[in-house]
């Protein structure tokens, strides 16, 4: 096995080792919680960090949100989530990059309508992601890792943050509302309202545009390499 195969297995066993504690301390949420906010000023800092080291470890990312705001409001609690989803993402991205993407590739070579869909993605990139970030269809945990598998580049990924925003914005929102983090972290969710019908509505718009785009350019992408390759008689 080479050095690069042994440094692949060691980050997969790491980072099944950190989704196991996060998941069997899970039922201790209330106490986490209540430690960050007996932090005082460093709280924020100490729930950012917490939130970027959960995200590659699918805790959903509604959850983190609301608590955020139960925590903080919306002043620091919307750029301290920002700042942290960003982060984590980033965190998701490159371990997908490191550990999947090489057998991607490999795919892609034999497979030409994988290797369309991921010329389509890394040509529209940050436009894509932009999209993307807005669509609910796809959970924030997930797509930061299949995005790692394509050829995006992490630019792109950074450029395209600012689609988290409205849902951040809400789901922040929302936990000040509740205002209590241990209903928080024991699922309450705020009741329904205009503002999340507009955001839902506005991601369905963002993942039809999404699918339509990355469908076009990958079309025009294997009628490319077919016409550069044609079947052999």
């Amino acid at each position: 096995m080479t050095t690069t195969r042994w440094r692949q297995l060691a980050l997969l066993l790491a980072l099944v080792a950190l989704m196991a504690v996060v998941r069997g301390n899970a039922g201790r949420l209330p106490e986490l919680l209540e430690w960050v906010r007996a932090q005082g000023a460093f709280a924020p800092v100490v729930y950012g960090a917490l939130y970027a080291v959960a995200v590659p470890c699918f805790v959903p990312g509604s959850l983190l949100t609301l608590t955020a705001g139960a925590l903080f409001g919306l002043w620091p609690g919307v750029p301290v989530v920002f700042v942290a989803a960003v982060v984590g993402s980033s965190l998701s991205f490159v371990t997908a990059r490191f550990l999947v993407r090489p057998w991607a590739e490999t795919w892609a070579r034999r497979n030409q309508r994988f290797a369309a869909v991921d010329h389509a993605v890394a040509a529209e990139g940050a436009r894509i992601v932009f999209l993307l970030r807005l669509t609910p269809l796809v959970p924030f945990t997930v797509l930061n890792y299949l995005l790692g598998v394509t050829r995006l580049r992490w630019r792109d990924l950074l450029m395209a943050s600012p689609g988290m925003l409205p849902g951040t914005i809400l789901y922040v929102y929302y936990g000040h509302v509740i205002g209590d983090v241990t209903a928080v972290a024991a699922g309450a969710r705020p009741p329904r309202s205009a503002a999340q019908y507009a955001v839902l509505a506005g991601g369905l718009i963002a993942a039809v545009l999404v699918a339509w785009r990355v469908s076009r350019i990958a079309r025009a992408a294997l009628a490319e390499t077919r016409l550069a390759h044609p079947p052999q008689p």
